[in-house]
């Protein structure tokens, strides 16, 4: 598996060699259901998935650049994630409450769904394949500091791992510690720094 961030590591492995699993087909006999009696059309669908492409996770990136730089949105952010993605003109079409929390020197904190692939998709867009894999759902809770380890991030001993498990009516999203150094860089050149990954939480934000 291929991943568009600069930290070298050993690929969490995603098995499809058995084909869609459970939840894909439970998700297309659905829409063909919904389709069939008429309650939603082919081209809602398309027009949806068109809308879940267009996002990209420079969008998340932006709004964390703008807490790093903007104290008082920052509050508001961590206060109230939905609110404040909405005031930033981010369009929440999912209806689940965000919730943002933010990585300190003392707790290292990732997210994960246990479940199924829930995921901020309004604000990061589609999630990776490596996400939805049974593997790194499965490790994340039952070895997170390994798992980590495989993404390039050593977290120390004394530092504690929170593990966030989002659902079908709520999703986390990580606000990365500011790189020391960056002290004056703009809001643009901040946002750059700010990868998908590590706003999963399983990478830092680094200067490049």
């Amino acid at each position: 598996m291929t991943h568009d961030h600069a930290d070298p590591h050993a690929p969490v492995e995603v098995d499809l060699s058995d084909g869609p699993d459970y939840f894909d087909v439970m998700v297309h006999a659905l829409q063909e259901i919904l389709v069939d009696k008429g309650l939603i059309g082919a081209g809602e669908v398309r027009a949806r998935l068109e809308v879940l492409d267009a996002v990209e996770p420079g969008r998340g990136a932006a709004l964390i650049a703008r807490a790093w730089t903007d104290p008082a949105f920052k509050q508001r952010l961590l206060a109230d994630g939905t609110a404040a993605v909405e005031e930033f003109g981010i369009d929440n079409y999912d209806g689940t409450r965000l919730i943002v929390i933010e990585q300190t020197p003392d707790v290292h904190n990732l997210v994960v769904c246990t479940l199924c692939s829930c995921y901020p998709r309004p604000v990061l867009g589609l999630p990776p394949d490596w996400y939805k894999s049974r593997p790194y759902r499965a490790r994340a809770v039952r070895d997170p500091r390994g798992l980590l380890r495989e993404f390039g991030t050593e977290v120390p001993p004394e530092v504690t791992i929170r593990v966030h498990d989002s659902n079908a009516n709520m999703r986390y999203l990580i606000m990365p510690m500011r790189p020391a150094g960056s002290e004056s860089m703009t809001e643009a050149e901040l946002a750059a720094l700010i990868t998908r990954d590590s706003m999963i939480g399983v990478t830092t934000a680094k200067l490049r």
